[in-house]
């Protein structure tokens, strides 16, 4: 059994395996260890039959850069594992500040950060360097209380066990998220190594906005709260606030008309958002990526889907009937100018948040209709 697992993710690299394969191989012989290279490729030019000529295990094609790490893993066999890009961006040949920590147990898991090593010039766009690559890092340190300085660094390594412990499932670059996210929360210790970051022989084959707005999705889906739930409470009291006070003024419709309409138009935004901070919880859950999460699991029970549905009818049904009154109104004055707007907007406030309320139990219950809701 090899002691020494590296995986590498390839497309068209045909002008960079061959040194990433030999500095691999470079390190096995400096550790005196067994070792196996895989490359998880998709391309389509002489890139595997350059790996496989040095031994190199292939797997592929294989689509995605999360889909291509998740085949690889799989298939690795090592105690310890490292992860890089094939196009020699990452020096292999600096792997023993990975490896030494995690053969001497003081790390399970082993990030390289670039920004406090050495990024040669040109290797990272400075929109990365001082925005991108800093603001998601901060994000993601903030919602999952990490202290990483690179987040996106691809050069990695971990123990068998560590990898174990990792429910991976991304099938895209949010896979460099997931890793850390799942690495904090299954209680791994990590540590941090200084390296090189080169530039690229080839073009890159990141979408630099595609690829954040992906990150920052995935953790949306992991930590709802910061993204839509507290905003959503909040446009959703405000609200609630400015068409209340209004009302209790008199005359709002009158006096305040754009007032009472903002307010009304905020409780039917806090709502939406608040709805689809619930779908993106339920999602979550049912895919596992959450630890134990009895509270929402409890949430999603038969009856409370009941009750989700019996208020939304409730509100539904009370919009309904003061819109027939305020109808009833306008037909028996003749249809002349309505005198009731103050009831025509509550009416139509309640409706929507009503309806909202309605689909959202419906939505639910489908997406739970695979899953044993027994909680």
């Amino acid at each position: 059994m090899p002691s020494l697992s590296i995986v590498m993710p390839s497309m068209n690299e045909e002008e960079t395996i061959r040194i990433c394969i030999q500095k691999a191989q470079a390190v096995f012989e400096k550790y005196g260890i067994e070792g196996e290279i895989i490359v998880v490729d998709n391309s389509s030019d002489r890139t595997v039959e350059i790996a496989a000529s040095l031994g190199a295990k292939i797997i592929g094609p294989i689509k995605g850069y999360g889909n291509a790490y998740i085949k690889g893993l799989a298939e690795a066999k090592g105690d310890y594992i490292a992860i890089a890009d094939a196009d020699n961006t990452y020096d292999l040949l600096e792997l023993d500040r990975f490896l030494d920590p995690l053969m001497a147990g003081e790390a399970d898991f082993i990030m390289g950060t670039r920004l406090k090593g050495e990024i040669k010039e040109g290797a990272m766009p400075w929109l990365h360097q001082y925005i991108g690559n800093p603001i998601l890092t901060g994000l993601l340190n903030f919602l999952f209380k990490t202290k990483i300085s690179d987040a996106h660094c691809g050069m990695r390594a971990f123990t068998k066990e560590a990898l174990e412990k990792m429910d991976l499932k991304s099938h895209g670059m949010e896979l460099a998220s997931e890793m850390v996210i799942e690495a904090v929360w299954r209680g791994l210790r990590i540590k941090e190594v200084p390296i090189t970051y080169y530039p690229r022989k080839t073009p890159s084959k990141l979408r630099s906005f595609q690829d954040g707005w992906r990150h920052v999705r995935f953790m949306m889906l992991y930590n709802p709260v910061p993204f839509l739930y507290i905003p959503g409470a909040f446009v959703f009291i405000l609200g609630f606030l400015i068409t209340v006070s209004l009302l209790l003024t008199g005359n709002a419709a009158y006096n305040r008309l754009h007032s009472f309409i903002l307010g009304s138009m905020l409780l039917i935004i806090g709502g939406q958002i608040l709805a689809t901070g619930g779908y993106m919880k339920t999602y979550a859950i049912i895919h596992g990526m959450y630890r134990d999460d009895k509270k929402s699991k409890k949430l999603l029970n038969y009856h409370s889907l009941e009750k989700e549905l019996l208020g939304g009818s409730l509100l539904l049904g009370s919009g309904f009937v003061l819109g027939m009154k305020v109808a009833y109104t306008w037909v028996s004055s003749g249809y002349g100018s309505l005198e009731e707007v103050e009831s025509a907007v509550i009416s139509m406030v309640l409706a929507a948040v009503g309806l909202q309320l309605i689909f959202s139990a419906i939505f639910v219950s489908v997406m739970l209709l695979e899953v044993d809701t027994d909680w």
